[in-house]
């Protein structure tokens, strides 16, 4: 397999899967705008081979189709698979022995390779100086040559960035302990900025790691004992050791195991004075992090919204190091499916159905990409706890608060779940047979549950504040409780200044409502006065204006959004809304609501204001100019090669 970054570009150049642009490239805004536009239309990877104010090689797009990674990867993923398989259940596996042949070899590749030499053990960081690798007895590529953070390309994808960033980042880090161990390590793909705001150049650069991240339990251990905490920060490498940076591993297993298995061969390392080196990585970034922050971002992020600046942990950068003939491998993220899309398919495509093995009586999940992944869940489980009565969910709350439990799946907003043994054909992956499913079953008045003042996904600005925010399991079980209709009623009414109704999936309306705006004194506010609270009166007169019509006509779901053309020109452009400018304990209403006992619930249609509020932050927008130079050049040179 790929011992090096350069390995896997050649590697796809034989089968014609490498775009080489040779011309000079713009790292502000133009690199970014051509991977997209390649990307978009499923084109190849992408070497820059010239790119502006620097010496290195870039590219993007390695991971931008799920053929080109099972051809990166074709050696490794079936035994990966049959040990992901065999782990979650041995029993299979037991009756087909012949199997058992491709575990071991497997597993051996788990074990992280330490590279040794007699100067590394006396040799203190300050003391390493570029080109003493020579001599070692095995070498260390990435440890050949040195430079400074502003020799890196410094690629700045979006207009309202705030700096370059690292978007393909190994951050490696261990417990602040005396005797380390490599097998407690954490390995995340944790954005890096690398200019821009208060950071010294070339001394500091930030490092944004978001909430249940690995990293976080070893800072806080560092600080506690007063130490600062050792990072190391890999760029480029075997491709596996990308892939296993953003790898959901459970707290008590290191990423680098899984970097071993994908790449069939073990991770290679050494330590100086306390920081982990990647032996095969292109780039390698050493320093401390200390218990103060300073600000980080703008950054346009994968929810397709620009995530604002905060105080977040930074990099004291000690040194830099990089390998002769060096890659500088980035990506660009934004409203999914973007590349990243892609580690998600291979996540699900490894661990297939792993999480019914973990979480009992659970028969699928899928985390929709459309949504962002962390805003919708969407779950297939079972309900067996009281045969003898009507069917209703009770085991499956059991199971949706595992499932919010459950690793990265406990960053969950809005968690759907139902019964399996309604229909056994359901599968949680086609998302409108799924919604149609679940609508027709739910109960309003009973099925909605609550969690308030709770932690949020760090990137999703819906709730009142930082990391704060509420989640909503809607659950159903069950014979259907109605039809669901198809078009818009005839005879709506709708109140003054809502308008442009469409409907989106059977049983789901979606209704233009008055947009958010500024007023004289620059307070935030909705059209006409229509604060939030405006949602209510709209429950009250639409419900006066059409008595009966939406238990009789099956209109389960209403949401109210901006731009009602725009969120029903697609299934992907209505999740993308719908789920993504909600927070569910804050914009969910319903038409007959009701609060008993602390519960809420309503007797008639939900409905959801999904407009962009005062508090969002605003979507991610390109740089026409930009993007029409991206476009030609992206042009010249796919019919040059």
């Amino acid at each position: 397999m790929h011992q090096s970054f350069m390995d896997c570009i050649d590697d796809l150049e034989r089968v014609g899967q490498i775009l080489r642009i040779r011309e000079e490239v713009d790292p502000y805004l133009e690199m970014a705008a051509i991977h997209r536009q390649v990307h978009r239309e499923k084109g190849p990877a992408i070497l820059y081979e010239n790119i502006k104010g620097s010496n290195f090689a870039g590219a993007s797009n390695i991971f931008g189709t799920m053929d080109r990674l099972a051809f990166i990867f074709r050696r490794s993923l079936k035994p990966l698979q049959l040990l992901m398989e065999t782990w979650s259940d041995p029993l299979p596996i037991l009756r087909q022995p012949r199997k058992w042949f491709a575990l071991p070899r497997t597993v051996l590749h788990s074990f992280p390779r330490y590279v040794r030499s007699s100067l590394l053990e006396t040799t203190r960081l300050g003391d390493v100086k570029a080109g003493m690798v020579t001599g070692w007895k095995k070498k260390i590529p990435v440890l050949e040559c040195e430079c400074r953070i502003r020799d890196l390309p410094q690629i700045h994808s979006w207009p309202l960035d705030g700096g370059s960033f690292i978007t393909l980042p190994q951050v490696c880090s261990l417990p602040p302990t005396d005797r380390p161990n490599i097998l407690k390590s954490n390995l995340g793909m944790y954005r890096v900025q690398m200019s821009g705001n208060a950071y010294i150049p070339d001394r500091e650069v930030g490092l944004h790691y978001q909430i249940h991240r690995g990293i976080g339990i070893h800072h806080t251990q560092a600080i506690e004992s007063g130490k600062a905490l050792k990072v190391s920060v890999f760029v480029g490498g075997p491709p596996a050791h990308s892939v296993a940076a953003m790898m959901p591993m459970p707290e008590s297993m290191s990423e680098l195991t899984f970097a071993g298995m994908l790449a069939a061969r073990p991770f290679r390392y050494t330590v100086i004075d306390g920081w982990v080196i990647s032996a095969d990585a292109d780039f390698c970034i050493l320093g401390t992090v200390g218990p103060d922050t300073k600000p980080e971002g703008p950054f346009g992020d994968h929810l397709g919204f620009h995530s604002l600046k905060h105080p977040f942990p930074y990099l004291k950068v000690e040194k830099v190091f990089y390998r002769t003939n060096a890659v500088w491998p980035f990506t660009v993220v934004g409203r999914p499916p973007q590349e990243d899309s892609m580690f998600g398919k291979l996540v699900k495509r490894l661990t297939g159905n792993m999480i019914a093995t973990q979480v009992k009586g659970v028969r699928e999940v899928n985390a929709v990409d459309a949504a962002g992944v962390h805003s919708l869940l969407l779950a297939v489980g079972s309900e067996r706890y009281v045969p003898y009565e009507r069917r209703e969910p009770r085991e499956l709350l059991t199971q949706a608060n595992a499932l919010l439990g459950f690793n990265q799946i406990a960053l969950a907003k809005y968690l759907f779940i139902c019964a399996g043994e309604d229909n056994p054909k359901l599968t949680a992956s086609d998302v409108r047979a799924y919604m149609q499913h679940i609508l027709q079953r739910v109960d309003w008045r009973k099925n909605l549950h609550f969690q308030t003042n709770t932690t949020m996904d760090t990137l999703d600005y819906t709730g009142h504040g930082l990391h704060k925010g509420s989640k909503l399991v809607i659950a159903a079980a069950g014979k259907k409780r109605r039809e669901l209709c198809h078009q818009i009623p005839e005879k709506l009414a709708l109140p003054n200044g809502y308008g442009h109704p469409r409907m989106i999936l059977p049983g789901i309306m979606v209704v233009e409502a008055p947009s958010y705006t500024l007023d004289k004194q620059g307070v935030k506010y909705g059209a006409k006065g229509d604060r939030p609270e405006a949602v209510g009166k709209f429950c009250t007169e639409i419900d006066i204006l059409n008595p009966g019509l939406f238990s009789q006509k099956g209109l389960a779901w209403i949401v109210l959004v901006d731009d009602s053309d725009f969120c029903t020109r697609s299934l992907n452009n209505f999740l993308w809304v719908c789920f993504l400018r909600s927070n569910p304990s804050k914009d969910t209403h319903g038409i007959q609501a009701f609060s008993e006992d602390k519960h809420w619930g309503c007797n008639e249609s939900l409905v959801t204001d999904a407009r962009l509020k005062p508090h969002h932050t605003t979507p991610m927008e390109q740089d026409p100019a930009v993007e029409r130079k991206a476009a030609e050049k992206w042009k010249r040179n796919r019919f040059a090669g």
